[in-house]
């Protein structure tokens, strides 16, 4: 039997107009910014009309470290979201929106895949409703008023070499990642060395995904610091006068963006800071929404637990003042394998001894989680290859971590493949058992906040920071900045900062190599080990196989 691929399933869905999408959350049609018939912002007004209303039920879906057989998160989620419908509950999806660069680079698209997909599948993996050309251009504004303020004479006395604010594009590139502009001459302004973050590194982005309202945006902007002084004294954006023509820029895209799924249910796609320089989490103005609308809303946090759910929990639901209810933490038995030493072009083979090998990190996320006090599940993405005694291997490791695994099979079959987890979700956020609490409190110094992060989520031994770094924290501190939260920046692939460590490591380091305040979005940037704000294209990049075909559709997507 010929399996089709995401984009041709996605090709073939029966969508419904927006307009009907809407009215299942009862936003009505005068409240729904329709850019064309399947995809619209909802409006302030209806946003602003809600929030007297009780909140639904708060479902994060996480995962296991990312390993190249794939594990399903954003296609569980929707397949989570679709499967609470079905038995009737009240559900929306909120996820994040996709960015150009991994697009073109690895993943070739992240809307979903199979019978568990959001559509509009290709305007999503594409320019959707320009929201992130909309935080590139208003990032990029700021970048030329710092320079043009000091041609023309630098009236706030920017230090030219202190100037931390540099460019973004959404594409990888490595090429720009250090690079020396205004050469040419005297027209040209002053040379200095600079260079390009990926967009979704951008604390424009960050900024846009924790704000709840334009005026807390406009303040948010007006507070990020571009440069410093000969003094050391930080130069804000509202210095410049540029906070109200990026708000300007930003206007439309602070309004979420509502579709679908398959099959016809609600989802929310807004806001995209990766999880691993970024935090990770889609906007805080969609989730709120979503949750005045929906008696229960599921939503992802980028890659493993210990980047996404722990920047979700430590970050966004300290600044929302969210508190989830449920936890479902995905897994595969090829993930398993592959922890447990297993070659990706041998995982086709049943090796139940590998699976128990690689389970160790699925514990680790599972204790992790534990420790904010919320109840976790596992779903277990069903692959056609797993066998009964592989996912039996699964689910009693899971069992003898006091949690479940509950076999998924969304992919191939949609919501009828995940009633089991819908039914079993749902139950456990109606019993309101969850305890939720941030991992470390406010007022904790900043390198304690990192060591806390470092040796109760990756448990590693010590963080390695020069004195450079520790002086930095300390005058932030000083500067009224010791309350915000850690954004650690750091590899997805292991619990390490070493990529190929995987499983559940211990008697590692975790060295420091940059720290970085970004004070308009609340946080403090801690960059570990060799990860990058701008990455790099593959080999061979997932570009190279997208094209249109005869008929003028999009082939390469998945």
């Amino acid at each position: 039997m010929t399996v089709k691929s995401d984009i041709e399933i996605a090709r073939a869905a029966q969508k419904l107009p927006i307009q009907e999408i809407g009215a299942r959350l009862g936003i009505g049609a005068a409240d729904l910014v329709p850019y064309g018939h399947d995809k619209a912002k909802v409006g302030q007004h209806f946003i602003d009309g809600v929030q007297d209303r009780p909140d639904g039920k708060l479902i994060l879906v996480t995962a296991i470290n990312p390993t190249p057989a794939g594990e399903g998160k954003t296609t569980t989620t929707v397949g989570l979201g679709d499967g609470l419908n079905r038995i009737g509950r009240k559900a929306a999806i909120c996820i994040r929106e996709a960015s150009l660069g991994p697009c073109f680079g690895m993943k070739g698209g992240a809307a979903g895949g199979g019978h568990a997909q959001v559509v509009p599948m290709e305007d999503m993996n594409l320019h959707f409703t320009g929201d992130f050309h909309a935080i590139t251009s208003a990032h990029n504004l700021l970048a030329a008023m710092i320079d043009n303020h000091i041609y023309w004479g630098n009236a706030l006395e920017i230090d030219a070499r202190r100037v931390v604010w540099r460019r973004v594009m959404d594409m990888n590139d490595r090429a720009l990642r250090d690079v020396v502009s205004s050469l040419g001459g005297v027209a040209n302004g002053f040379p200095r060395q600079t260079g390009f973050d990926i967009t979704v590194a951008s604390e424009v982005m960050a900024i846009l995904c924790l704000a709840t309202s334009l005026s807390d945006l406009q303040n948010r902007l007006g507070r990020i610091i571009v440069a410093y002084r000969r003094d050391r004294t930080p130069v804000y954006a509202s210095d410049l006068k540029a906070d109200g023509a990026m708000t300007v820029l930003l206007k439309d895209a602070m309004q979420p963006n509502l579709v679908q799924t398959l099959e016809n249910n609600p989802a929310f796609v807004h806001g995209g800071p990766f999880a691993n320089i970024a935090h990770g989490c889609n906007s805080v103005i969609a989730t709120t929404t979503a949750l005045k609308c929906a008696d229960y809303v599921v939503t992802e946090a980028g890659f493993g637990a210990d980047l996404g759910a722990e920047k979700f929990m430590n970050i966004k639901c300290r600044k929302a003042g969210l508190a989830p209810d449920c936890v479902v933490l995905v897994a595969t038995v090829r993930a398993m394998k592959m922890n447990g030493g297993v070659a990706k072009g041998d995982l086709a083979a049943e090796d139940v001894e590998a699976v128990r090998r690689g389970c160790p990190n699925l514990g680790r996320h599972i204790a992790n989680v534990k420790q904010f006090g919320v109840p976790v599940v596992v779903a277990v993405n069903h692959f056609t290859g797993d066998t009964e005694a592989e996912i039996a291997a699964v689910q009693d490791y899971v069992a003898e971590q006091g949690s479940e695994a509950i076999l998924c099979r969304h992919w191939a079959e949609g919501s009828a493949g995940i009633e089991d987890l819908a039914r079993r979700v749902a139950e456990i956020a109606d019993a309101g058992q969850s305890q939720f609490a941030p991992l470390y409190p406010d007022d904790m110094p900043l390198f304690e906040k990192i060591e806390r992060i470092a040796k109760r989520i990756y448990r590693a031994d010590q963080v390695i920071a020069d004195q450079k770094i520790r002086s930095q924290l300390h005058e932030w501190e000083e500067a009224g900045y010791g309350r915000l939260p850690i954004c650690m920046a750091k590899t997805q692939y292991s619990f390490s900062t070493d990529p190929t460590l995987r499983g559940a490591p211990t008697g590692h380091d975790v060295p420091i190599r940059e720290v970085r305040l970004s004070a308009g979005a609340g946080f403090v940037v801690v960059i570990c080990g060799e990860i990058m704000t701008m990455p790099g294209l593959p080999r061979v990049p997932s570009a190279e196989a997208i094209m249109l075909n005869d008929a003028g559709q999009i082939e390469g997507l998945f």
